[in-house]
């Protein structure tokens, strides 16, 4: 049986002694503050222990055992070799692969030879390079071989990686960005990787330095750090919580601006394992860089509605308009309205069902009238998306001075969508589509040509199945995507990862448009009554009623 430590544990077993010595607990006397907890310092680190292999075990009892030592990472998975035989312990690669299997569904058969096969049931795939994919459904067989050495059972053949349940995965494993540029190096683009929790910042450092984008967005990010640099060695150690980059001498040759934008995709990086910031070096010597500054993709935390007739951010009990914006988008009689990162301009869906783009001068113009248009998204260029419900290959973008491209053959395999969402840094595509009967979630790249104009889509990523019809989704931040969907009777909110997994929430019954900004906890509704709901926890508060519109925001002026 695997054994749990923690440091939770440690420190129950620490008060217990102490409580032992003590006649009680003082009840008097100042109240003294602690030091601060920050959320890395502050979040509790599991440590699974794994079982050696007993004596005497039966091949299904080391296959097994060996399993459950996938949970112990520790010198390089070394309870686990213990199951392998002496021959085949330094071929395993146990990082090549990481299956996470539904607890409960393994399924183990022996033959008489010792060789053995389980059937897991995948919910979730990792490669080598970290990136996850979520698994189709069905099961997968394993196959393994064993042999006896010294009269005991040990495995000689196996698949690499490792199969863990959820709740392990999530405890070996860490989420981290991998940060790269959008093609006009003015965003930051966050490419999701789960690594070992152990080594992280080595772990990260090389699938930047020396790796490559995920797939489905290599070709709608770029990267400062040239296919000719690479680690001098595979060890990015810690000094004082910043992490020291050994670069090979190729650095030296490396203009500033690059080693700068290579400074800031370095410390973005990093930052999402809790690691301070990044010294590149070469033989020692520190290499002198700035990291540049980038465009935010914050948005202003207060909703945007349209109530009567304003429109703007709702302050209170006050509509702050949005100058230029609110009088033009107020007279059209809008149903959907997604302003601008600058907020000269918003895309309109109108009760006709024609899209049309608002300006701040106060002039609008119809950019599409096919019927049966999704609500639009508006990408950083000023290009305006739309696509009928009915025929989601036939997707269209028009630019700023009306022309329009065609994208054709988006979303190879879908029969419906329901909502489309250009990220905010201009780089994704998000959509809500049906996959035959099935709703789901799907992300692709944005392929643009160098003038920034839209040529095509990349290979679709299945982000997530959804439990129900997909009902609307916002970006919140540059990895995660709050969705409304259906399930069952009711409403829910799926917080999902792009490169993750997703968490749900119950949603208030009849809702029916999501908007969210920067954070889970700023993420609002509205339902068919007009009730504008905020996001508290686990719980929707009520914040204004009489709302006609919940819009969203791709960006900010600042």
């Amino acid at each position: 049986m695997t054994r749990l430590r923690s440091i939770a544990a440690l420190l129950g077993l620490a008060l217990a002694v102490l409580l032992a010595g003590c006649t009680g607990l003082p009840t008097s006397g100042p109240v003294v503050a602690g030091e601060r907890i920050d959320e890395q310092a502050g979040s509790v680190d599991f440590s699974f222990l794994p079982d050696d292999p007993p004596p005497g075990a039966t091949p299904e009892q080391i296959v097994s055992g060996f399993l459950a030592a996938g949970s112990g990472p520790r010198d390089d998975w070394g309870t686990a070799r213990q199951f392998l035989a002496p021959d085949f312990r330094a071929q395993w690669q146990p990082t090549a692969r990481a299956t996470v299997d539904l607890p409960g569904e393994r399924v183990f058969s022996s033959a008489a030879d010792g060789s053995v096969s389980v059937s897991v049931t995948p919910e979730a795939t990792v490669d080598a390079t970290g990136a996850l994919s979520m698994a189709d459904g069905g099961s997968m067989p394993l196959d393994f071989r064993l042999v006896q050495v010294e009269g005991e059972w040990r495995i000689s053949e196996a698949p690499d990686g490792v199969v863990l349940d959820r709740a392990r995965f999530r405890a070996v494993f860490r989420e981290y960005s991998v940060m790269y540029f959008d093609p006009s190096w003015s965003y930051r683009v966050p490419d999701r990787r789960w690594f070992p929790a152990t080594n992280a910042a080595t772990h990260i450092t090389e699938a930047l330095v020396d790796g490559e984008p995920s797939p489905w967005l290599a070709g709608s990010v770029v990267t400062a750090f040239p296919n000719s640099l690479e680690l001098a060695t595979r060890a990015v150690p810690l000094e004082a919580g910043v992490a020291q980059v050994p670069l090979s001498q190729s650095a030296l040759a490396i203009v500033p601006d690059t080693r700068n934008r290579m400074q800031a995709q370095l410390e973005a990086s990093l930052q999402s394992a809790g690691i301070l910031g990044a010294q590149m070096s070469v033989d020692g010597e520190p290499v002198a860089a700035q990291a540049v500054d980038v465009r935010t993709i914050r948005v202003d935390v207060r909703p945007v509605v349209l109530v009567d007739d304003a429109f703007g951010f709702l302050s209170g009990s006050e509509i702050e308009p949005l100058p230029g914006l609110s009088a033009s988008v107020s007279n059209l009689d809008p149903v959907s309205v997604q302003v601008a990162a600058d907020r000269t301009a918003a895309a309109v869906r109108t009760a006709t069902g024609a899209v049309v783009r608002v300006r701040a001068d106060g002039t609008f113009e119809v950019v599409d009238e096919r019927p049966g248009l999704v609500d639009p998204t508006i990408d950083p260029n000023g290009f305006i998306w739309t696509v009928p419900a009915g025929a989601p290959s036939q997707l269209t973008a028009i630019g700023a001075e009306g022309t329009a491209v065609a994208l054709t053959d988006a979303w190879p395999g879908a029969s419906q969508i329901s909502t489309l969402e250009v990220s905010r840094d201009g780089t994704r595509l998000a959509a809500l589509v049906r996959d035959g009967s099935r709703p789901a979630l799907w992300v692709a790249g944005i392929l643009r040509d160098e003038a920034g104009v839209p040529v095509g889509l990349g290979d679709r990523e299945i982000v997530a199945a959804l439990p129900g019809t997909g009902l609307d989704a916002s970006w919140v931040d540059g990895s995660t995507i709050a969705v409304l969907a259906e399930d069952g009777d009711g409403e829910v909110v799926i917080s999902q990862s792009v490169g993750g997994f997703g968490e749900t929430i119950a949603a208030p019954a009849g809702a029916r448009a999501i908007a969210a900004a920067n954070q889970l906890q700023a993420v609002h509704l509205v339902d068919d009554d007009g009730t504008l709901f905020t996001q508290k926890g686990q719980t929707w508060p009520t914040v204004a009623r009489g709302v006609r519109l919940l819009a969203t925001q791709q960006g900010s002026p600042r």
